[in-house]
């Protein structure tokens, strides 16, 4: 036999079928570089895209058994953020003085949408509290899962002009948790049933969560991309805060306010989504995305946001990271715990691959050679192999579905034009965060009723919020409101005429609003734009570069208020007596200015200037064809001595301006200023000022003890309310209102006997 193989070999050779031989010696170095290009991509993917080649594949992908380790713990994480969450920023401690007031005007997402009474409304936020302690414990945990987003949901439906980004994404991770196998490990539903417990879950649970948070960053970063952002406009002064003083060795205030806070917020927010996936990025993504978040904690009041995305950073990692976090502790604590992969069991929600044994006996039956050795050393356990079940196709178009549209929702808003103005859509879903700034010069609510009687209106007295003004279709819904209330009060067919003036982005101030448009019989519809919107005048844009340097020329005694306005239309104002040297002066465009008191009219054109009379009324009219800007300077004489008042006070104890701008200002030096008036002020401002210097910023003793009172007492309101509230539903003993309505009798009372004594 030997013989004739060497006779075959040495006639190929003569013949010259040494060419085949070359052929398949190249073939085969081909496919060996194939294969290790397709290990490297599948080393930094976590699969391989390439095997991949159909719907059949892809669920199978999907729902391939994972470590439910890395899940728990994001679980547990998210849990007790919601408990502390509930009582702050959802307000549940405050729910009396949020839903009590059946005067004041609501923004429901729906209409119709209305708060439950006082009392029940306690006991939606107990309902969705207990539902975060379940999803933390991993108790009953779909039920629980239910229990919190449901309520979380409707409360988040009851008030648009409460909306921001954050509460948007705590719906989100509710109710995809409720979806997800999280209580597979380390949870009391694991304790009490087996049929859960150290189960596998599919990696489509992962692949929702990694994604989720990829497209808070990504779609942010992308958001990001607008010239107002890039040029530096969106965020001012937040430089002054303590926590870029490291930066401020090398740049200035503008130029952390561009480079750092604009520029590096962008590329953090583009990237980092994007570098959390690789192991070799992933430990330098998590120092800057940390120190982001951890920064972002000092510089805004956004409750426990920064914390959530730090608890969501791990779910990148590498899903069984917390047994090799365990298993390098004391024995004592790792024993507590499952830390081999292998002690996992097998889930009817996972496909498993043929086991280790089969593959063994069918290469050496059939000679099968493409094995995926690895898939099955990491599933070590004879695994029985399964096949797909109705429940992988659903879950995996679920997950496809979900993400897709949480792709398409913050790009929808060309469906959904009614909620559109100077921005596009609600605030809260579109991952816009912070890239516009709104500054509002004044709005005006002006009535008449069927008898032709005019009036004005307090735009604060039927809300507690000013961000219905930036939306129109709370400004409709207010409109409606207030026409309402009117009836209720006596007038009748009330017409409503909204004038709004805002600024964006540091631009001029103009109207959002069409002023002659009787607001009760305007139109609105989700999805059509408002007719009375007006536009963003974006040809004036380039003008804040100089807006800016006249501003800062001027110094710190002479205001300035810049303005833009349509042709047609006119600005009423009237300048009170605190006003001194008050003037206007063009820009661009030509007015015609009203002096009402004698009814003269002075045109104005480009450059020129006048000095206006104080303490009455003047028009100013629009007169060119396109849009006019003009500028008011004036000087507060009220406030400059007021100033003054504050430099005297301060010098007087030894301290100056700068160190009230720092929040220097120490107790004993308030108590020592004899002006009681300005002591109060004092103190209020070197407080406010605490917050963003650099003593007030710094950790102690006496800040940890401050920020833990005030905890406690959140918690105490919510404790107490809540019982109160329960005893109420159940046994119809006091409500909230009656309790808090005694409270304060008896405040007044305590008060009022003191002054007797004292008297």
């Amino acid at each position: 036999m030997k013989l004739e193989m060497r006779r075959r070999q040495t006639a190929d050779v003569k013949t010259g079928n040494h060419g085949d031989l070359k052929e398949e010696s190249r073939t085969d170095k081909m496919d060996t570089r194939r294969k290790e290009g397709d290990g490297r991509l599948k080393s930094l993917l976590g699969f391989d895209p390439l095997a991949i080649t159909g719907w059949t594949s892809l669920v199978r992908l999907l729902n391939e058994p994972r470590d439910p380790a890395g899940l728990a713990v994001t679980r547990i994480l998210f849990g007790i953020l919601m408990m502390v969450d509930i009582p702050q920023e959802r307000g549940m401690a405050n729910v009396d003085s949020r839903f009590s007031d059946e005067v004041l005007c609501r923004f429901p997402l729906f209409s119709g949408l209305e708060p439950l009474p006082v009392d029940w409304m306690y006991l939606v936020y107990l309902v969705m509290f207990c539902g975060a302690v379940g999803i933390c414990l991993g108790l009953f945990y779909r039920y629980s899962c239910a229990l919190f987003f449901i309520p979380y949901w409707y409360i988040f439906f009851l008030d648009k002009s409460a909306w921001n980004n954050h509460s948007y994404l705590y719906g989100l991770l509710g109710f995809q948790l409720t979806w997800m196998d999280a209580n597979r490990c380390w949870s009391l539903d694991a304790l009490r049933n087996p049929k859960v417990r150290n189960k596998h879950i599919p990696l489509w649970n992962y692949t929702m969560l990694r994604t989720q948070i990829f497209i808070v960053y990504f779609l942010a970063g992308l958001k990001k991309l607008d010239r107002d952002w890039m040029s530096g406009y969106s965020m001012n002064n937040l430089s002054k805060s303590w926590v870029f003083d490291p930066f401020k060795l090398l740049l200035t205030d503008d130029q952390i306010d561009l480079y750092i806070v604009h520029i590096g917020g962008l590329t953090l927010d583009l990237f980092s989504g994007f570098l959390m996936f690789f192991d070799k990025t992933r430990p330098f993504v998590f120092f800057f995305v940390g120190s982001f978040h951890t920064m972002n904690s000092q510089l805004f009041s956004i409750g426990m946001f920064p914390y959530a995305m730090l608890a969501t950073m791990p779910i990148f990692c590498y899903v069984d990271w917390p047994r090799k976090l365990i298993a390098k502790m004391p024995t004592f604590i790792k024993g507590r715990f499952v830390t081999e992969y292998d002690a996992l069991e097998q889930s009817e929600h996972c496909i498993y691959p043929e086991d280790k044994q089969t593959v063994e006996k069918t290469k050496e039956t059939q000679g099968v050679e493409d094995v995926d050795k690895d898939q099955s050393k990491k599933l070590g356990k004879t695994r029985k192999p399964s096949e797909r079940s109705w429940y992988h196709h659903i879950a995996s178009c679920w997950l496809i579905l979900y993400l897709s549209f949480q792709f398409f929702m913050p790009y929808s808003h060309f469906i959904t034009q009614g909620y559109n103005n100077w921005t596009n859509g609600l605030y809260g879903y579109s991952w816009d965060m912070m890239v516009h700034s709104w500054a509002t010069q004044h709005i005006k609510i002006k009535f008449v009723d069927s008898t032709g009687e005019t009036g004005y209106l307090d735009p604060k007295y039927f809300t507690n919020t000013r961000r219905w003004a930036s939306h129109p279709d709370m400004v409709k819904q207010y409109a409606m409101c207030i026409a309402d209330n009117l009836q209720d009060a006596g007038l009748n067919e009330v017409e409503l005429y909204f004038d709004i003036w805002k600024s964006m982005n540091d631009r001029f101030h103009q109207r959002m609003v069409h002023p002659l448009g009787d607001m009760v019989k305007a139109e609105w519809s989700p999805f059509q734009y408002p007719e009375w919107n007006m536009p963003l005048l974006t040809e004036f844009s380039d003008w804040r570069t100089q807006l800016k340097k006249t501003e800062d020329e001027l110094g710190e005694n002479i205001d300035v208020t810049f303005v833009a306005d349509f042709p047609g239309l006119f600005l009423e104002n009237y300048l009170n007596d605190d006003f001194d040297n008050c003037s206007i002066t063009v820009l661009s465009g030509k007015v015609k200015v009203e002096l009402v008191d004698n009814g003269t009219f002075i045109t104005l054109n480009e450059g020129e200037k006048l000095q206006l009379p104080i303490g009455a009324f003047h028009n100013v009219h629009v007169v060119s064809k396109e849009p006019s800007t003009y500028m008011y300077l004036f000087v507060n004489g009220t406030n400059v001595e007021y100033q003054k008042n504050i430099t005297n006070a301060l010098e007087s104890v030894g301290g100056t301006l700068d160190d009230l701008k720092n929040g220097q200002i120490t107790d004993p030096m308030i108590a020592n200023i004899t002006d009681e008036k300005l002591a109060i002020d004092i103190r209020d401002i070197n407080s406010e000022n605490q917050k963003h210097s650099r003593s007030g910023g710094k950790l102690s003793l006496a800040n940890a003890s401050k920020f833990l009172e005030k905890k406690a007492k959140v918690l105490r309101l919510t404790v107490s309310k809540t019982s109160i509230a329960l005893g109420h539903v159940l046994f119809g003993y006091e409500s909230v209102l009656e309790s808090v309505k005694r409270d304060m009798e008896s405040k007044q009372g305590n008060s009022g006997s003191q002054t007797r004594v004292s008297a």
